[in-house]
């Protein structure tokens, strides 16, 4: 490891030393472990790792703003349910949610060596019912804005896009070759900063979550992909997540602190509900 990977560590563990941050983390990774060793996950990871997929993808757009039940976002997820051809724009968010989460699925072995690919990846899946042209898959460019997330503040101006964007490559693959950073925070630190960066023109949000379902795997939190990180953030409530990120943004030690520590009470929940999910497959209460 370089020095300059070392020193970016040192910083990311003095993060963990912010108040209730290590806790939760280590909440977080103690519910991860039970929730690996239920008797469901012995021989039926993928049906319940589904599952996961499609309770994550109606959490992500709900916290854009469109909810739906559970059992239409199934059917859609599986090809049950055909899209409408006219898609309004609480559909759409959910289209975007459910491809998203999907390939976080396959960005997976790529994450940890790849971010930026994976990344690009991510936002193929989540805005091209909305995105068209070179603007899909790639940073924002030239005189390109974003209207999302507004309540974090103003997003960065395109110039400075790339350099966060680099050094959030960093980040993850300094963190993917040492243990000494929680993965709950390695996770939560790359969703709040897609989200203040908000790279691309639309579907930020949905990124940065699909992002933190694809670390939390790769990094060996949840390695079976049945926790749901995004029901986590919905279960704090809407308002509650976008004040956390809005903390993160104003740039502040304590800001910081607070997004990490929702995060890792997040993590918690979210594998609470992969315990639930399991429970109703060893019950064969999903078809």
């Amino acid at each position: 490891m370089t020095p300059a990977q070392t020193a970016l560590l040192d910083q990311l563990v003095a993060l963990t030393d912010l108040p209730d941050v290590r806790e939760r983390a280590d909440a977080a990774r103690e519910a991860c472990t039970r929730l690996r060793f239920h008797e469901a996950l012995r021989r039926r990871i993928p049906e319940a790792a589904a599952e996961s997929r499609v309770r994550g993808a109606q959490a992500s757009a709900a916290l854009d703003g469109a909810e739906f039940p559970v059992d239409v976002v199934r059917e859609l997820m599986s090809g049950a349910r055909d899209w409408p051809e006219d898609l309004d724009p609480g559909l759409r968010t959910l289209k975007g949610a459910v491809g998203a989460t999907a390939e976080s699925e396959r960005v997976v072995a790529l994450v940890r060596t790849a971010p930026l690919q994976a990344l690009a990846r991510l936002h193929v899946a989540a805005a091209s019912s909305v995105v068209s042209g070179d603007a899909l898959g790639r940073p924002r460019t030239g005189d390109e804005g974003c209207t999302e997330l507004v309540d974090l503040g103003p997003a960065p101006v395109p110039t400075a896009v790339a350099a966060r964007l680099a050094s959030l490559s960093d980040v993850i693959v300094a963190a993917a070759r040492s243990n000494r950073v929680p993965a709950t925070v390695v996770a939560a630190l790359v969703h709040a900063e897609i989200a203040a960066v908000r790279p691309f023109v639309h579907g930020n949000g949905l990124v940065a979550r699909a992002m933190e379902r694809a670390l939390v795997q790769a990094l060996g939190l949840d390695t079976t992909g049945v926790a749901v990180p995004e029901a986590g953030h919905v279960g704090n409530g809407g308002p509650a997540y976008l004040g956390a990120l809005t903390a993160y943004a104003s740039g502040g030690a304590a800001g910081v602190g607070l997004w990490l520590s929702q995060a890792g009470e997040a993590m918690v929940r979210g594998a609470a509900e992969g315990q639930r999910i399991s429970d109703a497959v060893r019950a064969g209460r999903l078809a």
